[in-house]
């Protein structure tokens, strides 16, 4: 077992480590920018470490100083979290190189199932639909053009190493897919430092819809089950729930099956989800992400089993303590990310000073978070600040619960999206499940 584990990131994720840390009797290390010094989190861990200046590339981003925060630390292993470089294959590779374990895949999954042209070659040849689209990444306007018309209009530009909507733009014509293909490629060497996309054809109203997979060292993979992920802003992800309103027994069994065989396929080891769209009854691949989700307490919630455990258990070289006939998901689930950003300003970010936040509580009521009042918000990261999850029987009481667990959630001194959530909950299409991908742009444009 891991016995000194350094925590590569911050905030609510940070703190949800060291807490599964704290549980299984491990010592925890986490490194901060100077943007984050001074929070409350870094005073539960055994040893806290400054890496740099508060610009991402300086400090969570910085390859070499979490190295050496991890070996002064003298940790056995490093826990990436999510985002920043949780699915970077070099990282995983230098880590392993100093003797230090990557909780996650080795280096060459992540670089296979990282690049999404590879990954779609992959479920192809272990017999898992995708959606149509180019055979690997697209070189030239004239390619695009030329794949764009084949497969037909409307279709979506999409970054290899993309995520959270960013290197993604949607082409309904010859025009708009000159200009999109352009701008994707700026976005993803902006955002990801590799400009290549690939194409693929564009569902117009599908589900969203994500396997939680757990994979040990010895070759055994099971899943934990579907969340639906369709509640987006721009491609981003704001609401998520399990197991998914839309998705017959039927489908939600072959889906479940078509996870597990990709990773079986790829040597997949640790925790990580294999994503699909949903549309007319049929169901296709689109992606693998190689590390936990932002949303991975939903699938806590409806199975019992920690997730962030499982992780460090898997990294340590345990076996998978549970084969999938015991894998019961129950009742249901619901995630809303609260975002520090102004609704009535196109939800630009807000930073700042929280002067007040009241939490909410009681039955089946949880709060990932590491705000609090007197807390500081900074303008250098992702907007979201935490993540509110109920569980109860059956979805309409899921939805009753999240309502009353809105209203009694207050937070002020910054801006938030727990309005938007509000009036997500009470919406009618949302209560009856009869939601997709466009739900959510649809309802901010009326």
């Amino acid at each position: 077992m891991i016995h000194r584990l350094l925590i590569a990131n911050r905030g609510e994720i940070a703190l949800r480590i060291i807490r599964a840390c704290r549980e299984l009797d491990i010592e925890s290390v986490v490194v901060y920018s100077q943007a984050d010094a001074g929070s409350a989190y870094l005073d539960l861990a055994d040893e806290a470490i400054c890496i740099g200046p508060a610009p991402s590339a300086q400090s969570y981003l910085s390859i070499p100083s979490i190295i050496s925060a991890a070996e002064i630390a003298n940790v056995d292993a490093v826990h990436p979290g999510y985002g920043f470089l949780a699915e970077n294959a070099h990282f995983a590779e230098v880590c392993r190189a100093n003797n230090i374990e990557f909780v996650g895949p080795d280096e060459d999954t992540i670089r296979r199932v990282g690049d999404k042209a590879e990954a779609k070659s992959a479920a192809r040849a272990a017999g898992i639909p995708v959606v149509e689209g180019s055979d690997g990444p697209v070189d030239s306007d004239e390619d695009a053009l030329e794949i764009a018309r084949a497969i037909g209009y409307p279709v979506l530009i999409k970054a290899v190493s993309g995520g959270g909507g960013r290197g993604m733009r949607i082409a309904h014509n010859d025009i708009s897919l000159a200009a999109g293909y352009q701008t994707a490629r700026a976005e993803a060497e902006t955002a990801f430092g590799d400009s290549t996309v690939y194409i693929e054809k564009y569902l117009e109203d599908p589900r969203h819809v994500e396997i939680q997979i757990l994979g040990d060292k010895q070759g055994n993979v099971i899943q934990l089950g579907e969340r639906d992920c369709s509640v987006q802003r721009r491609h981003q992800k704001v609401i998520e729930e399990g197991p998914s309103p839309g998705i017959p027994n039927d489908v939600r069994t072959k889906m479940g099956r078509a996870a597990v065989k990709l990773a079986k396929s790829v040597g997949y080891h640790g925790a990580g989800t294999v994503e699909f769209l949903y549309e007319n009854k049929k169901f296709y691949f689109i992606e693998v992400n190689a590390r936990i989700q932002v949303e991975h307490p939903v699938t806590e919630l409806t199975t019992g089993i920690d997730l962030i455990k499982e992780q460090i258990r898997l990294a340590s070289g345990e076996p998978l303590g549970r084969k999938q006939q015991q894998v019961k998901p129950k009742g249901h689930a619901i995630e809303c990310r609260i975002n520090a950003e102004d609704p009535d300003r196109n939800f630009a970010p807000s930073p700042g000073l929280i002067t007040q936040c009241v939490v909410p509580g009681g039955p089946g009521v949880r709060v990932d978070s590491h705000v609090y009042a007197g807390s500081r918000v900074p303008p250098n990261y992702d907007s979201m600040i935490g993540k509110l999850l109920v569980w109860a029987d059956t979805r309409a009481e899921a939805i009753t619960r999240m309502r009353r667990a809105l209203d009694e959630y207050k937070i002020e001194g910054i801006k938030t999206n727990i309005s938007l959530h509000r009036r997500i909950l009470r919406n009618a299409y949302f209560e009856r499940g009869e939601y997709t991908t466009r739900f959510l742009d649809e309802l901010l444009s009326t």
